[in-house]
């Protein structure tokens, strides 16, 4: 599993690497680093205000007496979505977005939700109710 995080990570730094050098040979170097500046600011104002919604979305679950479960699924995407927004990059930031933004969450949701009931089956990931 190692091996394959590693595998991952590299093809994303030189796939991030010739994308940015790419937009910088097509719009200039300085609208390069204006943009990679904008969309770090607008997703971390679309990260605040999505993730506000859905922890006031989970209090009010929760005060009604219903366990929050596809909200915190809505909240993991938007940590992640955040998590690749910090990083410096046009496909990171596209992805990003994508968690981030609620009409295409749910693509992210599926798999995620698919992988999580795969992990309680093998019994990787354990639950306990009080």
């Amino acid at each position: 599993m190692r091996k394959w995080v590693f595998l991952w990570i590299l093809v994303l730094v030189v796939v991030e690497f010739w994308v940015y050098s790419w937009v910088g040979e097509r719009i200039g170097v300085g609208k390069t680093i204006f943009l990679t500046l904008a969309t770090s600011i607008i997703g971390g104002l679309m990260v605040q205000f999505e993730g506000r919604k859905v922890l006031e979305s989970a209090k009010g679950q929760m005060n009604n007496g219903q366990i929050p479960g596809r909200t915190v699924v809505d909240g993991l995407c938007i940590l992640f979505g955040g998590l690749l927004l910090l990083i410096p990059g046009f496909v990171t930031d596209a992805i990003g977005f994508t968690m981030v933004f609620p009409l295409t969450r749910p693509i992210y949701k599926i798999f995620l939700v698919k992988w999580v009931a795969k992990k309680m089956k093998d019994g990787s990931i354990t639950f306990f109710r009080r």
